[in-house]
């Protein structure tokens, strides 16, 4: 993790495809808290986020940067950063907000900032990840880091202010052209289908665009996240993991759990759980297996090494 942000062009994009994450990511293991489609609070500049709401966040980033905090009700020294940060994205008047996600109930949004520890704090400029820190930091190094927040913003006409209501402007006080261009139509129903959590309609969206357009890859890997969300939506993380303890040879437990790992950024641990399954499975047990496995695959990134070892496995089994 890094205390400080390169102001350049390159630190927008990073690791992470946020894109992806409104139009593909998707998860349900928070207890069914998919209806919200905005920010839960009255408080423009310190507001509660998580999986669902992304939408409403990420949109918001094209106008002021957003600082996005994950922590966790356990984790007392996120508690203790939630209100340093709070402290010093107020003094900064509405040039910056503050997003705190519950990690309990944001387990897609952990996934997608790659967070090895709590707390984590990202950015989100135009649209874009801009990785910060984890852990207490002093106050004096996140004042150095969300002034170099603020430069890096400018430098791509994010220069809103929420309590002026300001739009960002170029140079010339118009306002800045749009950083993205529009998603396609399709990928724009599946993108507000799972705003409002509607899954099943997503996985529907998808899967016409897929038929008219085979080679659209962002449209197969937005079905496999689409998918993956449909099936945590409405569990819970302490109903899942006690329903696989309990029957270890249930296999659609362990599937929950594989999908629970996955979201949760336990890519190793999910493909480990099914690939060790899989060797004892009958016929239908190893199809099943070798299907969620492939959809999982494209979840996580099918250039990513982690997916290219588990398949590397996978063959082996097979063969």
């Amino acid at each position: 993790m890094t205390n400080s942000i390169s102001p350049s062009g390159a630190a927008l994009r990073g690791a992470v495809d946020l894109s992806a994450l409104v139009q593909r990511q998707a998860q349900g293991a928070d207890g069914g808290q998919g209806a919200h489609s905005a920010p839960r609070s009255s408080d423009q500049i310190v507001f509660e986020t998580d999986d669902a709401a992304f939408g409403s966040t990420l949109e918001l980033s094209r106008t002021v940067p957003v600082v996005v905090a994950l922590w966790a009700t356990w984790s007392e020294p996120s508690k203790t950063l939630l209100a340093a940060l709070e402290r010093l994205v107020r003094a900064r008047a509405g040039r910056l907000v503050l997003a705190a996600a519950d990690a309990d109930r944001s387990p897609q949004l952990v996934q997608a900032f790659q967070a090895q520890s709590i707390p984590t704090v990202v950015a989100l400029v135009a649209g874009q990840p801009v990785p910060l820190f984890a852990g207490v930091q002093p106050d004096e190094t996140v004042d150095q880091v969300f002034d170099q927040l603020l430069e890096l913003a400018g430098q791509h006409g994010v220069t809103g202010s929420i309590e002026t209501g300001e739009p960002p402007a170029d140079g010339d006080g118009a306002p800045a052209e749009p950083v993205e261009a529009p998603l396609p139509p399709l990928h724009q129903e599946a993108y507000d289908a799972i705003e409002r959590g509607d899954f099943a309609a997503a996985s529907s969206a998808y899967r016409t665009a897929m038929a008219q357009d085979p080679r659209d890859a962002l449209a197969v890997a937005g079905l496999a996240q689409a998918n993956l969300l449909g099936r945590l939506h409405g569990k819970t993380l302490d109903s899942i993991r006690s329903a696989a303890a309990a029957a270890p040879n249930d296999l659609a437990a362990q599937l929950d759990v594989a999908d629970l790992d996955l979201s949760g950024g336990h890519v190793d641990d999910a493909f480990d759980r099914l690939l060790t399954l899989f060797p004892d499975l009958d016929a239908d047990g190893r199809k099943l297996v070798r299907e969620r496995l492939v959809e999982l695959f494209e979840v996580v990134g099918t250039d990513d090494p982690r997916v290219a070892a588990a398949r590397r496995r996978l063959t082996n089994l097979l063969y």
